[in-house]
């Protein structure tokens, strides 16, 4: 799952932005309503957790951003104590969800991890698609209820194909959701081809099916 932070307090960013790396997930950080804006207008999210006080503007004009552009990103925002007009305008506006400052990171992550089960995965905490499972709490994989072990980004990328599901999806995309934008940087996909070969191969070796298609000149399909 990849975030967006929106927060101009850079040791309260840097911080949270550890933290969230370490819990699983891919995470961007920017300081000022119009990087926001340029990254949201390129990169597609999972989740945005937005300050509402950033120095060029607002946190509810990224929400009206978003919200404008149909984006599939759900939002958290990130508010002060006394803040109820901005909590009520930014929930109002379409975000799912708020945090006061000052809060606990543990509390971040639960609440981030409610959202997205919420929004992607219909409050459920198990992932199936045929004898594949995925426990999204405990992030444990079976397949036909044996045990498989994944690296993180093997992980990462069975969560991703089960979400979409059924889909065509690009190596572009797939390669963004795993690594950022960071991904622009590389020179080609080879690094990503090993980690859908050797994701394969542990499902079929445990007894799955060949779910991961390759689907000539467009990308890959996770289907039956």
């Amino acid at each position: 799952m990849k975030i967006l932070v929106v927060e101009d307090n850079y040791q309260l960013a840097a911080d949270l932005s550890s933290f969230l790396e370490e819990n699983g997930f891919v995470v961007e950080y920017v300081d000022t309503l119009s990087k926001a804006r340029s990254k949201v207008s390129i990169y597609t999210y999972d989740l945005v957790v937005v300050d509402i006080g950033l120095p060029d503007g607002s946190g509810l004009d990224l929400i009206s951003d978003l919200k404008g552009n149909s984006s599939p990103a759900s939002i958290l925002i990130v508010t002060a104590k006394n803040a109820i007009e901005d909590k009520v305008r930014g929930l109002e506006l379409g975000a799912d969800d708020y945090i006061t400052k000052p809060f606990h990171k543990a509390e971040l992550n639960a609440r981030i991890r409610s959202i997205l089960r919420r929004n992607k995965f219909s409050g459920s905490n198990l992932l199936q698609f045929g004898e594949v499972k995925v426990d999204l709490l405990s992030m444990d994989v079976t397949v036909n209820e044996t045990p498989i072990d994944l690296t993180r980004k093997e992980y990462d990328l069975l969560v991703y194909f089960m979400y979409n599901a059924k889909k065509v999806i690009t190596k572009e995309s797939i390669a963004e959701h795993l690594w950022g934008d960071h991904i622009d940087q590389a020179d080609n996909f080879d690094f990503l081809y090993n980690h859908i070969k050797n994701l394969r191969k542990k499902i079929i070796g445990a007894g799955g099916k060949g779910y991961i298609q390759s689907v000539y000149g467009m990308g890959y399909k996770f289907s039956d």
